[in-house]
């Protein structure tokens, strides 16, 4: 015991006193000290004694497309996590082709009497969706609140990144290493998201003059898939086309955009620079590694499950739109356009 209260002190950052403190239940412990210890069991795999074991308070749905991109799953996790401090049980529901939708998942969350749903880049991201599915579930009395894919059609609190702003930075960050010729990967215009992220980027290139209007703008744009095959396609053919700066609209398309420049043979950066979006887990340890725009993941499961919260305990929430800005990481996956760089022996 000795040697556990030692291992839950060091990973928990506090004394084998305060350990005992909180195994103990004594009063004198604050809240974020109590959940770091508990957090420190679970990190170790230890499994809780029976007494810090606490009752849960409902169940929330988590509803999200799919886990083969990593950001999704970074943001369950953090929501999750969000959520068991305040004592709810999350309930995961991810998507694959051809497995369970999200109209039968909402179906056996609502069987099960959850409290809230929490949906990332559901159907609501779709402009073409019926958005009558979620309008549904609030007449039911449960709370509902939808991250990225914004529509005024829904009286529900939304979070999203700013996307818009989000590709203006990657755009400007290539232009400043003298491209000119700088091109997208990105998904289906009809999904909210990649509509905004073409938006920021058709107004960058028009701003900067590298188009005289929006329809040359749009001619730099690749519509594929958000996947490594994708963006590999896409970038192919913005390749071909001599574009050297290429934004993609998530990181799994950016590795598929490196792969595609080294199968013609070039440099990233050396002779093609890109750009990646969303900042997943590991993505630093590329090679190179990846110059991306960071999701405030942490912040946005924060917000979400905040309004989500509100809703349930009856106090008012932003039926609006929280926009939270994003981050322009600088790594070795951009660099000097080819035209200036320096070959002076």
């Amino acid at each position: 015991m000795r040697t556990r209260l030692s291992d839950i002190a060091e990973q928990s950052g506090v004394s084998t006193a305060t350990v005992s403190r909180v195994l103990n239940g004594k009063a004198n412990v604050s809240a974020a000290t109590r959940q770091a210890v508990l957090a420190a069991f679970d990190v170790l795999g230890y499994e809780r004694p029976e007494r810090l074991r606490t009752r849960s308070e409902g169940l929330v749905g988590l509803v999200i497309p799919e886990l083969t991109n990593p950001v999704f799953p970074a943001l369950a996790q953090a929501i999750e996590a969000t959520l068991a401090q305040h004592g709810y049980t999350p309930l995961l529901c991810t998507q694959s082709p051809g497995g369970t939708t999200e109209d039968q998942y909402v179906e056996t969350l609502l069987t099960h009497g959850v409290n809230g749903i929490i949906f990332v880049s559901g159907l609501h991201a779709d402009t073409s969706t019926d958005m009558s599915r979620y309008q549904r579930i609030t007449d039911t009395g449960v709370p509902v609140v939808l991250i990225n894919g914004y529509t005024d059609k829904l009286d529900v609190p939304f979070v999203s990144p700013d996307d818009v702003e989000a590709t203006r930075a990657a755009v400007r960050h290539l232009t400043s290493l003298g491209h000119r010729r700088v091109g997208l990967v990105i998904g289906p215009a009809r999904f909210v998201p990649a509509r905004r992220k073409i938006d920021g980027f058709v107004d960058t290139l028009v701003d900067h003059g590298l188009a005289t209007d929006r329809a040359e703008a749009e001619e730099s744009i690749s519509t594929t898939l958000y996947t490594v095959e994708g963006g590999q396609a896409g970038a192919t053919d913005l390749i071909d086309r001599g574009h050297t700066g290429i934004v993609c609209g998530s990181d799994l398309m950016a590795l598929g955009a490196i792969r595609a420049a080294r199968t013609r043979g070039l440099r990233v950066p050396g002779d093609v620079s890109v750009v990646g979006y969303d900042d997943s887990p590991l993505i630093a340890f590329t090679d190179p590694p990846l110059t991306t725009i960071r999701q405030p993941v942490d912040s946005m499961a924060q917000a979400a499950v905040s309004a989500l919260l509100g809703q349930i305990q009856g106090t008012a929430s932003p039926r609006s739109e929280l926009l939270f800005r994003t981050e322009l990481v600088v790594r070795e996956s951009t660099g000097p356009a080819p035209a200036a760089v320096d070959t002076t022996p």
